[in-house]
């Protein structure tokens, strides 16, 4: 499975975003399809995940009632959208697909190359 993002960018705080991965090859194998963010010098960190049939998802604490998860499986598309941004919001974002099923954030197998959100304050 390949996995590319975009949608990144400069935002303002109390702004919003919205992030879109696009998979293709195997996209059977993308049962689960999930997004972390990285700040350099921290772990990455995951941010929201939903199953292939998008009636089950689950978030970061740090983002639940903000950010909203997405796909459209005609489409092979996730998507992330970020309301009410806030600086700490500040990183690079990667989509992630896995063949397996629940938890949402389990192992993840295949990863998109990362798209840059800042937040300005």
């Amino acid at each position: 499975v390949q996995l590319q993002a975009s949608g990144g960018g400069l935002v303002q705080a109390g702004g919003s975003l919205r992030l879109s991965c696009a998979a293709s090859g195997r996209t059977s194998a993308a049962n689960v399809m999930g997004w972390f963010r990285q700040v350099p010098g921290k772990e990455r960190e995951f941010v929201a995940g939903i199953t292939r049939s998008g009636g089950r998802t689950d978030y970061a604490d740090s983002v639940k009632g903000r950010f909203t998860i997405s796909r459209d499986n005609a489409k092979n598309t996730v998507s992330l959208q970020l309301n009410s941004l806030k600086p700490e919001d500040t990183a690079v974002y990667y989509c992630a697909a896995t063949p397996r099923g629940w938890p949402l954030r389990g192992e993840y197998h295949y990863w998109g190359q990362g798209t840059l959100v800042t937040v300005s304050s």
